[in-house]
């Protein structure tokens, strides 16, 4: 198996020419937004056209460490339903990201769920549109790519979210490492009420109540994808010492579309 991770978006999520992708960043980023330190975030992986404003509005107010752990849903169904990617490199149209090996190792071996496997990823997008922001922001990143396959109220969420607060720890890593979810809100739609249901799931992440998420996720039956990887950033950012979480931002596709009859939300948020 090839060592690299070619893209699978390029072209359609995100542009696949460099100088068009950095002009399109170069919009996105806020340059004048002081960076904080943060132990996580929560970011959309929509077309940037629909989600690329909430996703730069995100990256702008945190410094990108290191290392990002990027945990993200598992879109396809291929491979292992909690997989870590076994790849060393990852490619997009701004050059290579070196995959952190090191952590990816300890953590397949600290979590008794985690598996490292190739196949979950190869054509999974919600962890390759965060790259080209991480990229942007700093060329030397290193990445912990993780997709993950479960239901709503899994007990895996703990698991993984505990293995890697440990793993960073362990590591002596706490000040170096970012956590980014990637997930979007609800979707398909009508605008008003994919607004309500999104404030309320919203509303339990500012809290940093995961199990309030998960109840009011299948309270409401809120069909936000990333639910797996928002539930453990937010189990691994509590133990990494997180007190707080702020919304950046929140917008849906109908902003873009003008079609308010079928919509997805895209949330932003800070946690630390």
């Amino acid at each position: 198996m090839e060592r690299i991770r070619r893209p699978v978006v390029a072209g359609y999520f995100y542009p696949s020419e460099k100088e068009e992708l950095l002009r399109m960043l170069g919009k996105f980023i806020e340059s004048s937004v002081e960076p904080l330190k943060a132990t996580a975030v929560i970011a959309p992986h929509a077309g940037y056209v629909y989600s690329g404003k909430i996703a730069g509005a995100v990256f702008s107010k945190v410094s990108i460490p290191d290392t990002v752990i990027l945990i993200g849903p598992n879109h396809t169904g291929y491979g292992e339903p909690y997989a870590i990617d076994g790849h060393s490199l990852w490619f997009t149209p701004l050059g290579e990201v070196e995959v952190d090996t090191e952590i990816c190792t300890l953590l397949v071996k600290k979590s008794r769920y985690l598996e490292k496997d190739i196949v979950a990823h190869l054509k999974e997008h919600s962890l390759e549109v965060q790259l080209p922001f991480l990229q942007f922001l700093k060329k030397d990143v290193k990445i912990v790519p993780v997709v993950l396959a479960g239901y709503v109220d899994d007990p895996a969420w703990y698991e993984i979210g505990e293995s890697i607060a440990e793993t960073v720890i362990e590591r002596g890593k706490k000040e170096d490492v970012l956590i980014v979810a990637s997930s979007d809100m609800t979707h398909y739609e009508e605008q008003s009420i994919a607004e309500e249901k999104d404030n309320y799931a919203i509303e339990a992440i500012l809290s940093l109540d995961e199990l309030l998420l998960i109840d009011r996720i299948l309270e409401k039956n809120i069909s936000m994808c990333g639910y797996g990887p928002v539930i453990t950033a937010m189990i691994a950012a509590k133990i990494l010492g997180a007190k707080e979480a702020e919304l950046v931002k929140y917008t849906t596709s109908g902003e873009v579309s003008k079609d308010y009859g079928q919509v997805v939300g895209y949330a932003g948020v800070l946690i630390r």
